[in-house]
């Protein structure tokens, strides 16, 4: 029974009620400041997790891992693909022409970034086939001068399938009149709609009908490479390039776009957000030190009758450590219920947000709605690092109860 007393007190503290109110209300405070710092640390890890994820799974499954590209024309392709695909690394190889065009409709006009395909061999390396609400890709196939958008970019421009849009190129051509703009019709064959950035800013042609317009009949810019690993894409293209060795090919890589310096913020930002809010939680401690030292003023006649009855410092101080890590236990259990549940609706939450208030917060970023992911790694960390930092400050409340006096607590009571 001795050997289990701090136990035994510790749990009887944390049920019993205070003779002072105040006390209590400072142990409330306490352990709803706590209850709120783990579970804000959650929501914001898992909507950092959210953003890491629909990089990758998402803008990352259009957006090329890497590229082989011509500084000419590249006519054998074909050949080329069989080369990159019998790479251990390289899942599957597509073609492609890249240009930039402004779009009129009526009165609307639009810039815009466009990609010639092959539609069969383009849905081996991306996933944009599979977030299509009108059409498909095979309908490039079908259609003469076709294209297909995301439906914000068809919405701007007051677009449906069928309609006739006019591509405008940024090269001239030189006439008796002089220079005018190529212009070429193109007929609307699809609309797909994946919730990011891409829906406003990639139009997709044929890739027949793209070397045409850039006069580009005899061969394709470049390949695509879907890879295994999208982290070693560097390395991959290094070796790619090696066993080529054509001095006329040169590589591209995700990580050097736009799409991997976010990529590489986001990580940096989550790091750099856990250990600020950390911070919170790190407040929330310094709450459960002062309610302990009221506790301990609180109950130290309590502490000096255990002295007299044989307690030793070491086991006044199990006491009051048990007690405070028993309200950082609790804090820790409730936030990350809170904060887990928070997680788990916030994507809902923000769409009635900007639904009632019209605040399009997201319609800069690269996706249109506040994802969530929550990962148990991210989950056991923040719940065992409050914990430890709760037991930790704990030990200053404790070691002040052990040097308890019993004659000098006992005096006045």
């Amino acid at each position: 029974m001795y050997r289990s007393l701090p136990l035994f007190v510790g749990l009887r503290y944390t049920r019993a009620k205070r003779r002072n109110q105040f006390v209590s209300l400072i142990s409330l405070i306490s352990m709803l400041g706590l209850i709120l710092g783990v579970a804000v640390l959650l929501v914001v890890l898992s909507v950092m997790n959210g953003f890491d994820k629909e990089l990758r799974e998402r803008v990352l499954g259009v957006v090329p891992h890497g590229a082989i590209v011509s500084r000419t024309s590249m006519a054998n392709w074909k050949e080329l693909g069989g080369k990159l695909e019998a790479h251990r690394q390289v899942i599957a190889s597509a073609p492609f022409i890249n240009g930039s065009a402004l779009l009129m409709s009526g009165q609307k006009i639009q810039g815009v970034s466009f990609s010639g395909i092959e539609p069969e061999l383009e849905k081996e390396v991306s996933i944009i086939g599979e977030f299509f609400i009108e059409g498909s890709l095979e309908q490039l196939n079908q259609t003469r001068f076709g294209l297909v958008m995301g439906q914000p970019l068809a919405r701007k421009l007051e677009l449906s399938v069928g309609d006739q849009v006019t591509m405008v190129l940024p090269d001239a051509t030189l006439t008796l009149v002089g220079p005018l703009p190529r212009l070429k019709r193109f007929t609307l064959a699809g609309i797909f709609r994946m919730g990011a950035d891409i829906d406003r800013t990639l139009v997709l042609i044929h890739l027949q009908d793209a070397a045409r317009i850039l006069k580009l009949p005899t061969g394709v810019q470049g390949m695509r490479v879907l890879m295994q690993d999208l982290f070693t894409v560097s390395t991959v293209l290094r070796e790619l390039l090696s066993d080529l060795n054509d001095d006329d090919l040169y590589a591209q890589s995700w990580m050097h776009t736009i799409h991997g310096n976010l990529y590489q913020a986001i990580r940096m930002q989550k790091s750099t957000m856990f250990l600020l809010l950390l911070l919170v939680v790190a407040v929330a401690v310094f709450n459960v030190v002062s309610s302990l030292v009221m506790m301990v003023t609180d109950k130290k006649g309590d502490v000096a009758i255990l002295r007299t009855l044989g307690a030793s410092p070491a086991t006044i101080m199990g006491i009051f450590m048990l007690y405070g890590t028993m309200i950082g236990l609790v804090g820790v259990l409730l936030g990350a219920t809170l904060g887990i549940s928070l997680s788990w609706w916030i994507s809902d939450i923000y769409l009635w947000i900007e639904r009632v208030f019209q605040l399009n917060i997201m319609s800069e970023y690269f996706i249109n709605y506040l994802p969530s992911q929550i990962l148990v790694g991210d989950l056991l960390s923040v719940c065992g690092v409050t914990l430890v930092i709760c037991s930790c400050a704990t030990i200053f409340p404790a070691v002040k109860a052990a040097r308890t006096h019993p004659a000098e607590a006992l005096r006045y009571e």
